[in-house]
């Protein structure tokens, strides 16, 4: 068994590495203040956030992706102790291959602005 050790990988062809056909990295994630002046923190392939109204938010993807069926996650962290949570308002919104839509609530499904939202998507870049 050999190990190989290296600080940056990149594809000769652009986009993100593969092994046996899987990506390496997310395609996009982004920490970002949801409170105030809505301001990404750091991101990776996030060219903006739109915040729509309150618990309201769009993600912007720098570089699409390959296709709108892309999974996605994240978490919201609020001052209190309530039970909180990401949501995608799918009923309304569908993701598109250039953004996503969020939305931050707590367990009574009410919106919030979050003070530390956190997003990671996976799936393949255009």
């Amino acid at each position: 068994m050999s190990t190989v050790k290296c600080n940056d990988i990149t594809n000769v062809t652009g986009g993100i590495p593969t092994v046996k056909g899987q990506q390496l990295i997310p395609t996009a994630w982004v920490n970002f203040n949801g409170t105030g002046t809505v301001a990404i923190r750091d991101s990776e392939n996030v060219s903006s956030i739109t915040d729509h109204a309150s618990g309201d938010y769009t993600v912007t993807f720098a570089t699409q992706m390959a296709n709108a069926n892309y999974a996605s996650g994240g978490s919201a962290g609020a001052s209190t102790g309530s039970q909180r949570s990401i949501a995608q308002p799918f009923d309304s919104f569908n993701p598109t291959t250039s953004s996503c839509r969020y939305n931050t609530v707590y367990a009574n499904n009410s919106l919030y602005d979050a003070p530390t939202i956190s997003i990671i998507v996976l799936g393949g870049q255009a």
